[in-house]
C-alpha cells in the first residue's frame, strides 16, 4: 500500500493521493486502506517517511564510509545527482514538488512535514560541510548555510531541468556547477 502510494505521490504528488486511489491500485476495498492506513493524512506522513528512508538508503548512507567532510559531500552531490535522473525510480523529488504545490498554505501537518524534512536534508549537509571546515577542506571563512542553500538550489534546478525540461545534459550540467562552486570553498590546504 505504501509502495502504490509512493509510485501515486510520485507520478501526481503528494497532495493528490487519495484512499479511493490507492484503493483501485492495491485491489482492497476503501474501507480496508482506511483501516491500515487510518486516515489519508497518515498516509501521506507514511509515503514521506518511506520516501526520505529510500532517500537516506540511496544518497546518504552510501557515503558513510568515506572519509569525513568534502568526500561525503561530493559523493553525496553525485549520488543525489543520480538518483534525480534515474527514470527507474519514478523519483519525483516529492520535497520539490511538496514545495511548489504547499508553498500558499500557512501550517498544516503535511506542509510541515514536508518542511521539516527539507530542513533535515539540509542540516545533514550542513553537518558534513562542517566537518569539511574542521578537516580543513573547506575554507574556514565558509558560511555553511550559504553553501547549503546553493547546492539545494543547484538540485531544485536538476530536477526542474531534468523532470520538466526533460534536458539530458542537465546531469552534466550540475556536476560542473557543484565542481565549480566547491573549488571556490576550498582551502588553500586542500588544493590539489
Amino acid at each position: 500500500m505504501i509502495a502504490a502510494g509512493c509510485e501515486m505521490a510520485a507520478a501526481e504528488g503528494i497532495g493528490k493521493l487519495s484512499l479511493g486511489e490507492i484503493a483501485k491500485r492495491t485491489g482492497i476495498s476503501k474501507s480496508g486502506v482506511f483501516s491500515r492506513v487510518g486516515s489519508l493524512e497518515a498516509l501521506q506522513i507514511a509515503v514521506l517517511d518511506e520516501y526520505d528512508r529510500r532517500f537516506a538508503e540511496q544518497v546518504f548512507l552510501p557515503t558513510l564510509q568515506l572519509p569525513r567532510g568534502l568526500p561525503r559531500l561530493t559523493a553525496q552531490v553525485s549520488n543525489w545527482i543520480k538518483r534525480a535522473c534515474d527514470e527507474a525510480l519514478s523519483s519525483a523529488c516529492l520535497y520539490t514538488a511538496g514545495a511548489f504545490e504547499f508553498d500558499d498554505q500557512d501550517g498544516g501537518v503535511l506542509r510541515d512535514r514536508l518542511q521539516d524534512g527539507a530542513l533535515r536534508w539540509r542540516a545533514s549537509m550542513r553537518k558534513t560541510i562542517l566537518q569539511a571546515m574542521e578537516a580543513g577542506q573547506l575554507r574556514p571563512d565558509t558560511e555553511p548555510e550559504q553553501l547549503v542553500f546553493e547546492i539545494y538550489s543547484l538540485i531544485v534546478g536538476l530536477v526542474h531541468d531534468v523532470r520538466f525540461l526533460r534536458d539530458a545534459d542537465a546531469p552534466r550540467h550540475m556536476q560542473r556547477a557543484f565542481n565549480r562552486l566547491i573549488s571556490t570553498y576550498k582551502s588553500f590546504n586542500d588544493m590539489e
